[in-house]
């Protein structure tokens, strides 16, 4: 099963809410390059259908995590099936339309300059990050308070640019745990599932 497959697969089994199906629709239609495009421009599953990978990644990722004993019995972490695959498929729908294929010149290994295709970022709506993804989805669906502050929070620590920005990450975090694992089993996806140096390994 291909990763266009089995997004729509988790998504259609696991969300039911009212409005999910239309927002499914959106995601899948001709003005979305969800599953073609990449998840950056130069880092983690930066190649055509990363961020379609990259969703599920993070998905299986917070799933593992929630499933532990520990999260259940001692920091009673216990959510939804459609919260869950809530928060993971789409927190990074912000990303959708914003990477654009432009061309450099580069010496290939004989030496000779040739262009090359690399993405170049170009969002039409600067609307941040996190808060741009809980933008888009609640046109058509709604979303808990616990999954709006997940989705705004799970870039964490890394998506701060002074004190304030920093305090709002902690507070989020204290107040809803979910923010604090989906920007765990973001990073783990990152960094561990989606690193070159692992997956040579």
């Amino acid at each position: 099963m291909n990763a266009r497959d089995k997004f729509i697969e988790i998504f259609k089994s696991k969300i039911k809410r009212e409005g999910a199906d239309k927002l499914l629709d959106f995601i899948c239609s001709p003005s979305s390059d969800f599953f073609t495009a990449p998840a950056s421009a130069r880092y983690h599953s930066a190649y055509e259908g990363g961020l379609c990978e990259h969703s599920i990644n993070v998905y299986e990722c917070l799933v593992a995590y929630l499933d532990r004993d520990v999260a259940k019995t001692k920091y009673n972490l216990n959510y939804s099936d459609e919260t869950i695959a809530i928060v993971a498929l789409l927190h990074d729908l912000c990303k959708m339309n914003i990477y654009k294929v432009s061309y450099r010149n580069a010496k290939n290994e004989q030496g000779v300059w040739e262009k090359v295709p690399y993405y170049e970022f170009d969002d039409a709506l600067p609307y941040g990050h996190g808060e741009k993804s809980v933008y888009m989805i609640t046109p058509f669906m709604k979303l808990s308070r616990e999954e709006a502050f997940a989705i705004r929070y799970h870039m964490g620590f890394s998506n701060v640019e002074n004190s304030m920005a920093t305090n709002n990450v902690s507070k989020a975090f204290e107040m809803y745990p979910l923010a604090f694992a989906l920007s765990t089993a973001d990073m783990e996806a990152t960094y561990y599932l989606e690193n070159d140096k692992n997956k040579k390994k």
